[in-house]
Parts: C-alpha cells; sequence; structure tokens
C-alpha cells in the first residue's frame, strides 16, 4: 500500500532500523537515532543496489516519488542511476574548482603575492565586491562579453567609473590565467574596448596656487585628535612628500633618526630609496617613538585593532576629512608632492631634477651604478632641500609672509 505524507510525518523511530514501503522500489528508512531516509532498491546488470534520494523533511514524498520516476526512466534507458548520481556530482565539484572565483582566488595567490598589501587588498576587495556575488560561481569557461559587461555597467552606475575599468582588466587577468592553466580558451574582455566611456584622470587635488590656504591646512593638522600614529603620519606625510602608502607602512627598522633618514624599497618600482628627515620630521618620530618601537608588528603606525598590521590605506586622508579637508577638491594625500613640485620650484627655486628624484623616485640613472647609486642621488642636496622645504611650511603655518625666490610676495 503507497505510503501518505501523514504516515510518513507519524513514522516513530524503534530500537533497530525499519523500512516504510511506498511503491516501485521506494521507501523510507527510520534510524533508531531519528533520522529518516528516502532510498530505492533496483537491479543493474544483474546486481542489486540501492540509491539514496534524500532526507526527510528536507524532501517530501512527492519530491521523493520524482526522484524515483526519474531514476526509473534511466534504467529504462539503460542508465545506472547511482553512477550517474557519482558523475553529476563529480561534475559539480569540477565545476566549483573551475568557477570564476575558485580561480581568481589561484590567481590572487599566485600572481599578486609579491604586490604591496595596499595593491592586493583593493583587488581583492573588488572582486569580492562587485565580480563573485554575480559571476563567482559560474564556470569560468563559460564567462562571455555581455556578463563582464553587465558586471563593469553595475559599478559604472554608481558612479565609479575607474573601478568599472579595473574591474573588467582584473576579471580579463584571471581568465587568461585559466586559459594558461588550461580552463578556458578564450578572453572575451578585449572585446568590451570602447563599450564604457573612458577615464578622465585629474590631478591630485592640491591648492598649488594659495600658500595661505596651505598653511591653514597645516595648523588643521595640529590640532588634530585621536590615535597618536594616525596623527604623527598626517603631521610626517607633508615633511617627508612620499606616497601616503609608503608611508603607512614605514617600519622602525628602517628608520636612522640618528643620521635622519629613512631609507625603504619602492614597491611600485622595485627600487630603493632613502628620504632625509628634517628636524622637524625626526621630532615628530622621536614622540612617537616610545609608543610604537617596541610593539611586535615592528610598525611606526601600527593599526588601531592589531600592532601586527598597519594603519588602513585610507587612514590618513580620512584623518583629514574628519578636520574638515575635502580631500577630492581641496588637498588629498598625494597632493603634497604636487605642491612641492610647485611650491619648491617656483618659490624656493629647488632644482627641478632634485624635487624629481625625491618624489617620482625613478629618476634616470645616467652613472650606470644601478640602484645602490640612484638611491642616493642627490643625496645632500635633498637632505638641504627638505630642510628648507620643512621650514618653509612652518612659516606658512605661523602665517607669516613668505618671499619667493623671484621676490614676489606667497602670503
Amino acid at each position: 500500500m503507497p505510503l501518505t505524507d501523514t504516515a510518513v510525518r507519524n513514522a516513530k523511530p524503534g530500537d533497530k532500523a525499519r523500512k516504510l514501503a511506498d511503491e516501485k522500489g521506494l521507501y523510507l528508512l527510520i534510524q533508531p537515532a531519528g533520522g529518516r531516509y528516502w532510498r530505492m532498491d533496483y537491479r543493474f546488470a544483474g546486481k542489486r543496489k540501492t540509491l539514496a534520494l534524500g532526507v526527510y523533511p528536507d524532501v517530501k514524498l512527492a519530491g521523493a516519488r520524482e526522484r524515483r520516476d526519474t531514476a526509473r526512466s534511466q534504467l529504462a534507458d539503460g542508465i545506472d542511476p547511482g553512477a550517474a548520481k557519482q558523475t553529476a556530482k563529480l561534475r559539480q565539484h569540477q565545476l566549483a574548482a573551475e568557477s570564476l572565483e575558485a580561480v581568481a582566488r589561484e590567481w590572487f595567490e599566485r600572481h599578486l603575492a609579491g604586490k604591496a598589501d595596499s595593491h592586493k587588498e583593493k583587488v581583492i576587495a573588488r572582486l569580492e565586491r562587485d565580480v563573485f556575488p554575480y559571476l563567482g560561481r559560474r564556470p569560468v569557461a563559460e564567462i562571455k562579453a555581455p556578463d563582464v559587461l553587465a558586471v563593469a555597467r553595475r559599478v559604472e552606475a554608481r558612479g565609479s567609473l575607474d573601478t568599472a575599468h579595473r574591474v573588467v582588466q582584473n576579471v580579463g587577468q584571471v581568465i587568461r590565467y585559466a586559459i594558461a592553466t588550461g580552463r578556458a580558451e578564450a578572453d572575451p574582455t578585449p572585446a568590451l574596448r570602447g563599450a564604457l566611456p573612458p577615464v578622465r584622470h585629474t590631478h591630485y587635488a592640491a591648492p598649488t596656487d594659495d600658500p595661505a590656504a596651505v598653511g591653514g591646512i597645516l595648523r588643521m593638522f595640529d590640532a588634530l585628535t585621536g590615535q597618536p600614529q594616525v596623527i604623527a603620519a598626517v603631521r610626517l606625510l607633508p615633511l617627508l612628500v612620499c606616497r601616503p602608502g609608503e608611508l603607512r607602512v614605514m617600519r622602525w627598522e628602517d628608520v636612522d633618526l640618528d643620521g635622519a633618514a629613512w631609507s625603504y624599497r619602492v614597491t611600485k618600482t622595485s627600487i630603493d630609496h632613502v628620504i632625509p628627515l628634517s628636524t622637524q620630521a625626526v621630532a615628530v618620530l622621536r614622540e612617537l617613538q616610545p609608543l610604537t618601537e617596541r610593539l611586535r608588528g615592528g610598525w611606526v603606525f601600527p593599526g588601531g585593532r592589531s600592532p601586527l598590521k598597519p594603519i588602513s590605506d585610507a587612514a590618513i586622508n580620512a584623518a583629514m576629512r574628519r578636520l574638515g579637508v575635502d580631500t577630492q577638491a581641496e588637498l588629498t594625500g598625494h597632493g603634497w608632492r604636487a605642491l612641492l613640485r610647485t611650491f619648491g620650484h617656483e618659490r624656493l627655486g629647488m632644482k627641478p631634477e632634485v624635487i624629481e628624484t625625491h618624489i617620482a623616485h625613478k629618476a634616470p640613472d645616467a652613472s650606470g651604478l644601478g640602484n645602490a647609486y640612484a638611491r642616493m642621488r642627490f643625496i645632500e642636496e635633498r637632505r638641504r632641500m627638505m630642510q628648507q622645504w620643512a621650514d618653509y611650511l612652518d612659516q606658512l603655518k605661523a602665517g607669516a609672509k613668505v618671499l619667493s625666490i623671484s621676490g614676489g610676495a606667497a602670503a
């Protein structure tokens, strides 16, 4: 007699496993511990076999019968339903291993291992936010140009055109890695050239024509409150004129306060570099030294949550925004580089090649002596330049009337 939903629902376990038969080989196996499992007995190639059809109540009686009927149809076609189920399961595992997300994470671990932490964090965050939710489970070999464009246009729609272009770039990198490892055959992203509006890059915000505004911002920096390492980083950035991403990963082992120098390897250009420290920069670091030097991570500016990591890539600009500085239109962390270029050359008479050696970190090496020479290029001139720059910033902060080299006034 066929089972009913009521009979299945009211079935109780006993001391031993027992079966409630339905029909056409289907039955409910009830274990002493209470588990209830749909099973189907069948014969294939002369052997008796049992097929698992699901667990009650996740699979109801009607669902179990549908799965039984599918298995019986396979038997009628000469297919072993148990073997077919195992093949499908293996295919699902294979597809999961070949999904865009799986391949992307493998590519990330293998190809970005040597990149700066800030770069890696941006790439994986972009993939996890803008790509994986929509394409992550898809087999990488099945990703087509319209799929990638749809993802990119979602990003563009929220006003992040540059990120949309980077999404296309990253997906292309992942698919090309999949091709190289035998999991895809074609990269669809070249077909998207011109599909998105071009990005119009702008310079980092900086008041290059208003020394008085710079002085006002420096005075705001002196009023900054919060974590001492973030305060120190904000105050040091104008004095060092390095990239914010380089400053945040400064390590005490690379700082020579007695010799007034910071030596480090620039990940962006893969060269060694030395930044001379003005007396003002040394003073900021000496004030911070007893607070962070002995922490386990070795960072000059450790993160607030863990000393094993430095402050975040956005910490400096975030602190500036808390002071009321518009980092989009007024001044960004990178903007100090433009200020040194402009004020240093036009108002203080600094040599452009010395400025570029300091801020670009990749000056031509005509000597043929290589990186060891390049890192020390113009070192004495740069030492004088950075002290002159720090003194100039102090004058701007004090609101003094500063004369340019040509004799003009700079308020």
